[in-house]
């Protein structure tokens, strides 16, 4: 099954059938880009990740453990976008997995893509609560209950995947910009003063540094959580003006981009300090000391007073963008009718926006579940929605990213001869696929470190199995599929551009 390139929201399939599809030409390189760096979140990256790094983790090699990811990411990458110039899916990952692994992995990994997303959102809204209701409080008195902030942003997040990509790509625009920009006002300070009260020092950006400290595994496994949604412009090839060449493109972008950023905002907050500085103030009662202490002596109060406002708009962007990431995935899943009573419904498109809207609101109605569900147990925004849920995605990504990897492997070895080279379609590939393992590995071994507060819940104990019973229903269903309704079956992972499907 294929979706024909058109300007209707429902076209027909080479097979016959009508296939609902997202607005086409609806966004450029720039908007795919600022989508998937809205998921990295830049400035809850920073200031949520690095104080934990340098307290717990590996110290002042925090830098260079943003060093190391960026690298690694960038060879993952690779491969990822040599598969991504004949595939355009919405379904990303789960288009990719199925053509390199075939339909039963593919399910398998599309639903643990789907679920990682789904389960991100909340995780954001949590953050989002916890920084809105100590700003408004610490700056203006209003005393607001968290969960009041969480049903503001389900209502912004779910408006801005009803009304199209376009509509979304705007707002995130703005408030990408201004978090980047406070940042890097930052940054750039330090750096015209030349360093902080040590002056300019390099252990920080030191590659050995990254697997030193307290906890390097922590410390590197924080810095890959940084980056989770850079993958995502992929999802965004059937929206996108000339996907073949944007896609690939953004992704890198966004890898390269996004990496230099986090090394030199990271090592300028630490030499800002001071290294010796920098370990007493993440490790102190306020860890965002780390970011505020050069922000007031370098740009001033009137800075960090914004970065605190920024922090709220940025893990609202962050939130929105995997909003939209985890409608996209269960659009693609319901408009094959893998599962008949999904085409119609979250598998349709809007008549006019040409956006996913039922599953948008599928995706609100399952976060709205969440989010009261933890609400109900008494459980802390922060440290039980945001970082046990992001913790639960994370795994089920990091999976989904390294199976990928080899999918990316299997597929050049029967398709496309005149693209198969060593390095973009064999080693880089292998290489990614083996880090992503070994990242997965720091991440099941720091768990408990990882969730802080949290690291007897039950939800913390059973997020490995979670993950793998969610594997195990792809297999068990397209392998029931497989024998039960082979024309069914065989739909699985193939709705892709009729344009990008063979060249």
């Amino acid at each position: 099954m294929a979706v024909d390139e058109g300007i209707a929201p429902a076209t027909e399939t080479s097979g016959g059938s009508t296939v609902h599809r997202l607005k086409p030409n609806a966004v450029g390189l720039l908007g795919v880009v600022f989508m998937a760096v809205a998921t990295a979140a830049p400035i809850t990256a920073m200031t949520g990740n690095v104080p934990f790094m340098v307290s717990s983790g590996n110290g002042i090699g925090a830098p260079a453990s943003y060093l190391v990811a960026m690298v690694v990411l960038a060879i993952f990458s690779v491969g990822f976008t040599s598969m991504a110039k004949h595939i355009t899916s919405t379904g990303a990952f789960y288009g990719f997995i199925s053509y390199g692994l075939g339909r039963t992995v593919g399910l398998a990994s599309g639903l643990l893509a789907t679920f990682a997303y789904v389960v991100f959102e909340p995780a954001l809204i949590g953050i989002f609560s916890v920084f809105a209701t100590t700003t408004l409080q610490d700056q203006t008195g209003i005393d607001i209950p968290w969960w009041g902030f969480a049903v503001l942003m389900l209502a912004v997040n779910a408006m801005g995947t009803w009304f199209g990509v376009s509509v979304a790509e705007k707002l995130l625009v703005v408030l990408l910009a201004t978090e980047v920009t406070i940042l890097a006002a930052m940054a750039i300070s330090v750096a015209l003063h030349g360093g902080g009260p040590d002056g300019f020092t390099f252990g920080p950006i030191n590659p050995v540094n990254a697997f030193q400290g307290t906890s390097a595994g922590l410390g590197l496994f924080f810095a890959f959580w940084s980056w989770v949604g850079f993958e995502s412009t992929a999802m965004y090839g059937e929206e996108s003006r000339d996907p073949k060449k944007i896609i690939p493109k953004a992704t890198m972008v966004s890898v390269l981009g996004v990496g230099v950023f986090y090394v030199l905002v990271s090592w300028m907050a630490i030499i800002g300090n001071g290294e010796k500085e920098a370990v007493a103030a993440a490790s102190s009662a306020n860890p965002l000391a780390l970011f505020f202490n050069p922000t007031e002596q370098y740009v001033g109060h009137w800075a960090v007073v914004v970065m605190q406002w920024l922090m709220i708009t940025g893990s609202l962007a962050c939130g929105m963008a995997f909003h939209n990431c985890a409608a996209r995935y269960m659009y693609a899943l319901g408009r094959e009718g893998v599962i008949p009573s999904l085409k119609n419904t979250v598998g349709r498109t809007h008549a006019r926006n040409g956006s996913p809207h039922i599953a948008g609101l599928a995706q609100t109605i399952v976060s709205a579940v969440l989010i009261a569900a933890f609400w109900i147990a008494g459980k802390d925004p922060y440290a039980g929605l945001y970082v046990l849920l992001a913790i639960l995605g994370t795994m089920a990504i990091l999976v989904v990213q390294a199976v990928c990897s080899f999918a990316v492997l299997a597929y050049f070895r029967s398709h496309h001869p005149e693209s198969r080279h060593w390095f973009k379609t064999l080693t880089a590939p292998l290489v990614g696929g083996l880090a992503m393992l070994a990242v997965v590995v720091l991440l099941v071994s720091n768990m408990g470190v990882a969730a802080g507060t949290e690291s007897g819940s039950l939800v913390l104990k059973a997020t490995p199995w979670i993950v793998a019973l969610i594997a195990a229903v792809g297999v068990g269903y397209a392998q029931y599929l497989k024998r039960r309704d082979p024309s069914r079956y065989a739909l699985i992972g193939r709705t892709v551009l009729e344009e990008t499907k063979e060249r």
